[in-house]
């Protein structure tokens, strides 16, 4: 397994995250990604003791595209203020079955997370714990029935996308959890992190970065929305598993 570095200095880390990695260790016991990055931090700068690396936000353990971690307790910090005060501009690519209610727009709801099954669901604004969430949409492509959005996300909540526009009519496609009607164990849920961007923690500049999904079904039905691998071996450095 190779994990793609689209971007590092002192106090940031920004790579391409794989599909069906957890971001963290979990009950699967499952490689993850943060620890193969210490890992290699530790390997690359001959690290003594703990690496200190930490998780700024999160990605479904299906969804692949770009992450950025926090190298130092200073930039986890005000990474993490940033991301409460909705700084971080988070721009994502979805294949959906069925069509959107419109060719763009935007989708509001209240999100209460079911802890027991580790599923959310659409609430009424009144429902106790229920928390805002809103994305905007457009559609970019359609093919056969199948639609590529190109989604803003403003809030941050768990499983939105998935459950938005599920709720809207549109589930994604190889969704399990939220579209088992619809689609058919064993396809990849087609939901990418696209582009990133945030104000460096340190220099305040701000720095974007962006990840285009790999050439397979069903993102290869839109050509200019994918990279093929031998663009992604020119355009990034990797670090390697030492496990596998």
């Amino acid at each position: 397994m190779a994990i793609s570095i689209l971007y590092e200095d002192n106090h940031v880390l920004v790579v391409e995250k794989p599909v069906n990695m957890p971001v963290q260790g979990d009950q699967s016991h499952d490689r993850d990604l943060l620890t193969m990055l210490k890992d290699d931090l530790k390997i690359r700068y001959q690290k003594p003791g703990n690496v200190y690396l930490a998780l700024v936000h999160r990605l479904d353990r299906p969804v692949g595209g770009v992450m950025v971690f926090a190298k130092t307790s200073k930039a986890a910090s005000r990474l993490s203020d940033s991301l409460r005060r909705g700084a971080f501009e988070k721009h994502y690519l979805a294949v959906v079955r069925g069509h959107p209610p419109h060719s763009s727009g935007t989708l509001e709801d209240f999100l209460l997370k079911d802890h027991s099954e580790n599923k959310v669901h659409v609430a009424s604004p009144q429902t106790k714990g229920a928390k805002k969430a809103v994305l905007d949409y457009e559609v970019v492509g359609q093919h056969d029935g199948l639609h590529l959005l190109a989604i803003h996300l403003h809030t941050g909540r768990p499983h939105q996308i998935r459950v938005q526009l599920a709720a809207s009519g549109c589930v994604i496609y190889g969704d399990q959890k939220y579209g088992q009607k619809v689609n058919s164990p064993g396809q990849q849920l087609a939901l990418w992190s696209h582009t990133l961007a945030f104000e460096h923690p340190t220099r305040k500049d701000m720095l974007g970065h962006e990840s285009w999904p790999p050439a397979d079904y069903p993102w290869h039905l839109w050509p200019n929305f994918v990279k093929g691998d031998d663009e992604r071996e020119q355009n990034t450095a990797h670090i390697h598993d030492s496990n596998t």
